[in-house]
C-alpha cells in the first residue's frame, strides 16, 4: 500500500513540474544591430536583449546558449545572459560551428569539439 502511495505522489509531482520545464526559453534566432543583440524564440517573441559592448560579437548559438567574442575571450552565455564559461581565444581558435549543445572550433591544425559548459570533449587533426 505504501509503495502505491509513493508512486502516486511521484506521478503528481512530475505532472506539476512539467509546466516549469516547458517555460524554459529557447533561442531560435539572434538578431544583431549596431549596439544590441536580441534573442528570439521559435514563435518570434523577443526573449532578451544584450548590449554589444558587453557581449561583443555573437559567433554562434544553440537553443540554450550563445557564444560572444570580445577582447580576447569567448564567453558562453545562457539564455538569461549569465556567463557559463570564459575561454581564451588563444586556446579555442576560431569557432566554426554550433550544433545542439556543442560547438566546434579550429585552432591551427586541430579541430576541437566543446560542450556548452566550455569543456573540451573531443580533439582531432584538421585536414588541409
Amino acid at each position: 500500500m505504501k509503495s502505491k502511495t509513493y508512486f502516486l505522489i511521484f506521478i503528481l509531482c512530475s505532472l506539476f513540474a512539467l509546466p516549469l520545464v516547458a517555460q524554459e526559453k529557447q533561442i531560435a534566432y539572434i538578431e544583431s544591430n549596431k549596439n544590441w543583440h536580441y534573442l528570439y524564440d521559435a514563435q518570434g517573441k523577443k526573449i532578451a536583449g544584450y548590449s554589444r559592448s558587453s557581449v561583443g560579437d555573437v559567433v554562434g548559438w544553440g537553443s540554450t546558449f550563445f557564444i560572444g567574442k570580445n577582447t580576447g575571450w569567448y564567453r558562453i552565455y545562457d539564455v538569461k545572459g549569465r556567463v557559463i564559461k570564459a575561454l581564451s581565444i588563444n586556446n579555442v581558435g576560431e569557432v566554426i560551428g554550433v550544433s545542439g549543445d556543442t560547438f566546434t572550433s579550429r585552432n591551427g591544425n586541430w579541430i576541437y569539439i566543446w560542450d556548452k559548459s566550455g569543456k573540451k570533449i573531443a580533439t582531432r587533426p584538421a585536414h588541409s
